[in-house]
């Protein structure tokens, strides 16, 4: 009984430890004009627990984000919570190239085809925002050559770039 009372405090300070080592929630987007193509590239970077842990929450199962079916999921979940907004408030065509998962982190690569960025009037980011209250998105982009970044939180899910 002495044995089992250690193995499970052990197991707790284990299970703290872990939470304790990953404090914060952060995804970053990079949204870059590419003159060749006359296309906005966009690239998030997500940590890979807490995608794993968003995508367990909604489908009670383990996730392969290396097989196609659980990419689409992944691809839906991503178009719903990440768009860009025309002027005339209409959802801009976001093209879905693919997603790369290493021990850290998923990479999500989307492309707005023949349109640069001077033309996306709003920027709509509630990637993780819905599922961890302290996730902080952040989008760099460098229209003109000027770096500029936004920070997505729970109270500003939308802004203009």
């Amino acid at each position: 009984m002495h044995r089992l009372k250690f193995a499970v405090a052990a197991a707790l300070v284990c299970v703290s430890a872990a939470a304790h080592a990953h404090r914060y929630h952060a995804g970053i987007t990079d949204l870059s004009f590419n003159a060749r193509t006359g296309s906005t590239e966009i690239v998030h970077t997500y940590m890979l627990h807490d995608v794993e842990a968003l995508l367990s929450n909604l489908y009670q199962r383990q996730f392969d984000l290396q097989d196609p079916e659980d990419e689409a999921i992944l691809r839906k979940y991503i178009e719903q919570q990440f768009y860009l907004l025309a002027p005339d408030k209409s959802r801009l065509p976001l093209r879905w190239i693919g997603v790369t998962v290493d021990p850290q982190s998923v990479t999500i690569y989307q492309e707005l085809e023949g349109t640069p960025p001077e033309k996306i009037a709003a920027i709509h980011d509630e990637v993780l925002i819905d599922f961890l209250p302290d996730q902080v998105n952040t989008i760099n982009m460098a229209p003109g050559g000027t770096v500029r970044s936004l920070t997505f939180q729970r109270a500003s899910v939308r802004q203009s770039p």
